[in-house]
């Protein structure tokens, strides 16, 4: 156990892995039973083809071709960010997706296809990048003319100093859990926002193996405007290992 903001930090890769045996036997629920879910919007199940993770939320199993299905829609289409997708109703003002599942649904889908986590950005004594494996992510959307879209994540960020694109695949640094002192409740860090990160984060669930500040006056990248599609705009996120 370590400590992180004062607060106690586990990891039970156990239970996850539990969940993660429950869907593979065709379960739907992944077994973090201590944290209490916000009420789920209606989601429809776009991918009766696939292995569905949750009866709540928009996230599939591909088995076969090893890749996680997360549905969302564009939170911001402009201005500078802190993370690239994060759960809905956390972090919507900073991001370029608003996924509408957990982060922790989408762990335990990496789980799934057979990736583990490594570990999260560390600032002290000195700094060392997030690890684990690589992670590639697509973006799937229709555009304005009902036409169907598909392009990588790093096309929709853009390098504030460079104004060249995102050229770095994510890692799978996996957060890390914290107990609530008050009711003994766990919880999973990436759940508050910090799901797939382009500001190192210790809480990520996907981080970016290079340097970048969380600072407003610092942040390394923003949302590439012309590139992204209006605010509102349903899309799917498909992560899968990086060749």
């Amino acid at each position: 156990m370590s400590t992180l903001c004062g607060r106690a930090v586990r990891r039970p890769w156990g239970v996850l892995m539990a969940g993660v045996a429950t869907i593979a036997a065709g379960g739907s629920h992944w077994g973090l039973a201590e944290e209490p879910a916000p009420a789920p919007l209606a989601v429809a199940d776009e991918h009766p083809e696939l292995r569905r993770l949750s009866p709540d939320h928009a996230i599939w199993l591909d088995a076969q071709r090893r890749e996680v299905v997360v549905g969302g829609v564009v939170a911001l289409a402009d201005g500078g960010i802190e993370v690239f997708a994060c759960p809905e109703r956390t972090k919507e003002h900073e991001a370029i997706v608003a996924t509408r599942c957990p982060a922790r649904l989408v762990h335990a889908g990496l789980l799934a296809i057979g990736l583990e986590p490594g570990g999260p950005v560390t600032f002290r004594p000195e700094y060392v990048a997030a690890r684990g494996p690589l992670v590639a992510i697509r973006i799937r959307w229709l555009d304005a003319a009902g036409k169907e879209q598909e392009c990588r994540a790093q096309e929709w960020v853009r390098n504030t100093k460079t104004g060249a694109q995102l050229d770095s695949d994510w890692v799978f640094a996996g957060s890390g859990f914290w107990r609530d002192p008050a009711d003994g409740a766990e919880h999973y860090e990436a759940d508050g926002g910090d799901m797939i990160c382009v500001s190192n984060f210790p809480t990520a669930m996907l981080d970016l193996p290079i340097e970048s500040s969380e600072s407003n006056e610092a942040l390394l990248f923003e949302a590439f405007a012309g590139r992204v599609p209006p605010r509102g705009t349903e899309v799917e996120l498909v992560l899968s290992p990086a060749k």
